[in-house]
């Protein structure tokens, strides 16, 4: 059409999955990137850090999990109390290795929180440093301070690289670019030379520090390839110059400590078995052990029997390889078994042809066991190398698999390739978002563009944010974008999520479907790894719709985070909410707690942490029948939360002339969809023909959610619930009663911190109001700017509970003025 046009748009990964309808693959399952992920640091370790009400002391602490260079911690002697955990920058805050404040004549000083707790601080602390693992010094203090091992392997550092046509040879390589860990690499020797140019991860099995080679026996010498370029007294000068300069570009060792371990193989010269071509892995062919080096190393043949062609293309093999195969293993698969080159007909019989090579089978013992317990399904989409040019790396779609081995289409490449074979375990593989993370172009799909305004959902939230922040600026309806970028270094900032399966899992989820998720999810972009994760919670409740209902964005909540749109499946109709996920590592602890207590399952069920005995909960008492017993009584009479579910998610209706029958297309919801969305799919409305078919006690919720829809015509229904006194306005008589009680201060209130606060209302009449403080992180100077209206508007309080509270904030600024105003 005259309206279209092929052209390249700027890529969305989640546009592109909605479109498509494919999942992406889980972030667990590219081991190699977690693994890169890894900062030196590890849950259990501990420091010394200065303690935030006393800079002039110190106190031990326990890292609880690492994201990037951000460290959460706990302040030993708090036990499993999870309220005190703090996140540090390693660049910025004060930290230091276990010894330091006794080297450096520090104090070591027990934080006023837990001074009750610990009445012997010198016994504490010798029963909590014994046999404790202290964090590196190198990673806190000097040039490596707050660097990522892997960031450690900079443009000019130098390291050994195995030939792959001869393993027994080896060469020093310059690391001109470092993508997260894949590295590109140049011969030493070739300066701007850049056509012998590699592309490894650098847990490759071939790559190593220098001076590998002389350790383990291996010569030092250029490949053929490149051999020929300079002259044997120029490569003796190269060789010398590396070994002067060997310490100035060499990287620390300990970076290839989680290397793959190469063991013992059991092949032997002349076996046959089936290969991939690593060059051009498109194809499974005959292929022949050529020779055995050693008993780590072995060089393999692809089978080539025209005359002309004097040897097959060669690599160097270990007993891990991938794209190896037992005889047969191809027709025991059903797939193709491509004859080699130059073999008459295209019926390939392994019988006929080992007979006529004289060859024998490798045996099955030859190879290792594959597994497919890998987490990747087909239609699951990922980021690829592209083998024809590993310069490139484009978005793949799995078309099949089998055992350990994915069929792999690449889409966007600037020349079309086959389907590629590739192990669950390459290192030429990466989940989606980890190109945009590291700052890589990732080749788009060319798409035909129509010409036409494209619509699209907006959904503003309409109240303002009460952190004392947002008061003093005047923000309102706008997220604080000070920590508001998805990556840290160039790394990915979401800590691995994990499941844990004993904890309760409440009313809404399923404990069968829960034990059945994966331990964890992520590291990763902290949009992507969240938003699998609540998929599969919804995945894994008895009602996924249901689910999907309690977690959608309430338009009228302060809006923290980033609106994502879910799916659910149930009873063969899908509906979709748009659900807020957080987007740094900061707020994940928080936002995965909170979301535990929405769907009123123990607040440890998942998130950051890992319980590993006892859940600091002791959530294990609960059952589903006694989950009120945990939160309460039930959902419509909870703090914070609406009778009757959100109001966001929505059902189309098929004919709304006959009441009875349109009953049944509404979820429960309390008010309608605002205006300002402009999607022609209402959220959460089936994607197919009908609505959802609740049992009996929905039909119950959803008389009463349409009572209450025709009460509301009279009265803006609010999102809190108090019993009838509390909805009362208290009486001139209370008032006067109150007011004669004459507040004093032991603590200026600019200076109150939010769980000053909070425990400042617990202490009054209006306790129950104290969550949202917290909620919302009202501090002190937040508390004294609040008034009657401001209350009702943004805290969505009736009238009585908002006098209520606002008599005590009154008090608080009386006493402010008379105390400290001056």
């Amino acid at each position: 059409d005259a309206g279209s046009s092929v052209e390249e748009m700027e890529f969305n990964w989640d546009e592109y999955l909605e479109d498509t309808g494919a999942t992406a693959a889980p972030h667990g399952s590219f081991k190699h990137v977690d693994t890169s992920l890894q900062n030196g640091f590890a849950p259990g370790m501990k420091l010394e850090v200065a303690v935030k009400s006393d800079q002039n002391t110190y106190w031990v602490a326990t890292i609880i999990t690492t994201c990037g260079q951000l460290l959460l911690l706990r302040y030993d002697g708090y036990g499993e109390d999870r309220k005190a955990d703090f996140w540090c920058d390693i660049l910025t805050a004060d930290l230091h290795p276990i010894g330091w404040c006794q080297q450096n004549k520090k104090v070591l000083k027990v934080p006023e929180g837990i001074k009750d707790k610990i009445p012997d601080q010198e016994e504490f602390l010798q029963r909590v440093l014994k046999g404790a693992c202290s964090a590196p010094a190198n990673l806190l203090e000097g040039l490596h301070r707050g660097k990522n091992p892997l960031d450690l392997i900079a443009p000019g550092s130098r390291l050994e690289l195995q030939n792959i046509q001869d393993s027994l040879e080896a060469w020093i390589v310059n690391v001109v670019e470092n993508v997260g860990g894949r590295l590109k690499l140049r011969y030493e020797g070739l300066e701007d030379l850049d056509k012998f140019d590699q592309w490894l991860f650098y847990l490759d099995p071939f790559l190593h520090q220098v001076g590998w080679a002389a350790q383990h026996g291996y010569s030092l010498q250029p490949p053929l390839a490149i051999r020929s370029l300079r002259s044997e007294a120029d490569w003796q000068e190269i060789l010398k110059k590396v070994k002067e300069e060997e310490e100035e570009s060499s990287v620390p060792t300990d970076l290839f400590k989680d290397k793959p371990v190469i063991g013992v193989h059991s092949f032997s010269e002349g076996m046959k078995l089936e290969a991939v071509d690593p060059m051009a892995p498109f194809v499974i062919s005959p292929a022949t052990v050529l020779k055995v080096y050693n008993d780590k190393y072995f060089l393999i043949e692809m089978d080539d029997l025209r005359p002309e062609r004097a040897a097959g293309q060669r690599y160097v093999c270990h007993l891990n390889s991938a794209g190896i195969f037992p005889v047969q293993w191809s027709l025991k698969n059903g797939l193709h078994l491509s004859p080699p080159p130059g073999y008459p007909g295209q019926d390939f019989d392994w019988a006929d042809y080992l007979k006529q090579c004289g060859a024998e089978a490798a045996p099955q013992s030859c190879f290792p066991l594959l597994t497919s317990d890998h987490g990747f399904k087909e239609n699951m989409k990922l980021e690829a190398v592209n083998p024809a040019d590993p310069e490139e790396v484009c978005i793949a779609t799995v078309t099949k698999l089998k055992d350990s081995y994915l069929w792999l289409q690449l889409e966007g490449s600037k020349k079309p390739v086959p389907e590629c074979i590739v192990s669950v375990e390459s290192m030429n593989i990466f989940p989606v978002g980890w190109c945009e993370t590291n700052g890589y172009q990732l080749r788009p799909p060319r798409k035909a563009i129509v010409n036409k305004q494209k619509k699209i959902a907006v959904v503003q939230p309409e109240k303002q944010i009460l952190s004392s922040r947002t008061v003093h600026d005047g923000l309102k309806n706008q997220e604080l974008n000070s920590s508001d970028s998805v990556v840290i270094n160039g790394k990915y900032c979401c800590p691995k999520i994990y499941f844990n399966h004993r904890c309760f899992s409440g009313p809404y989820l399923n404990k069968g479907r829960i034990a059945e998720l994966p331990q964890s999810v992520g590291p990763g972009n902290c949009v992507l790894v969240l938003k699998e994760v609540l998929t599969l919670l919804i995945n894994a409740a008895y009602k996924p719709s249901r689910v999907l209902r309690e977690l959608q964005l309430d338009e009228e909540a302060a809006w923290h985070g980033h609106g994502e749109t879910l799916k659910a499946k149930y009873k063969g109709k899908s509906y979709r909410a748009t659900v807020e996920v957080v987007r740094t590592a900061d707020r994940v602890a928080d936002f995965c707690r909170k979301t535990c207590i929405k769907l009123e399952c123990c607040p440890n069920l998942f998130g950051p942490q890992m319980v590993l005995d006892k859940c600091s909960e002791n959530c294990s008492v609960l059952t589903k029948t006694k989950y009120t017993h945990y939160y309460g009584k039930r959902k419509n009479k909870r703090i914070g939360r609406p009778p009757g579910g959100h109001s966001n998610m929505e059902v189309a209706m098929k004919k709304p002339n006959k009441r009875r029958k349109r009953r049944k297309h509404f979820f429960v919801h309390k008010k309608k969809r605002s205006s300002t969305s402009v999607d022609n799919t209402p959220a959460g409305s089936p994607q197919g023909s009908g609505a959802e078919d609740e049992d009996d006690q929905d039909e119950s919720e959803l008389s009463h959610s349409l009572a209450q829809d025709r009460d509301k015509r009279k009265r803006k229904l609010r999102t809190f619930s108090f019993s009838d006194d509390e909805n009362k306005p208290p009486s001139p008589k209370d008032i006067k009663m109150e007011v004669a009680e004459k507040l004093q201060l032991d603590s200026n209130p600019l200076e109150w911190s939010v769980a000053d606060v909070v425990r400042f209302l617990k202490s009054t009449d209006c306790a129950p109001l104290a969550r949202i403080f917290l909620d919302q992180e009202i501090d002190g100077q937040a508390l004294l700017l609040l008034t009657l209206p401001t209350v009702q508007e943004c805290m969505d309080l009736k009238l009585g509970p908002a006098i209520k509270l606002c008599h005590h904030i009154e008090r608080v600024k009386l006493a402010f003025y008379q105390q400290f105003a001056n």
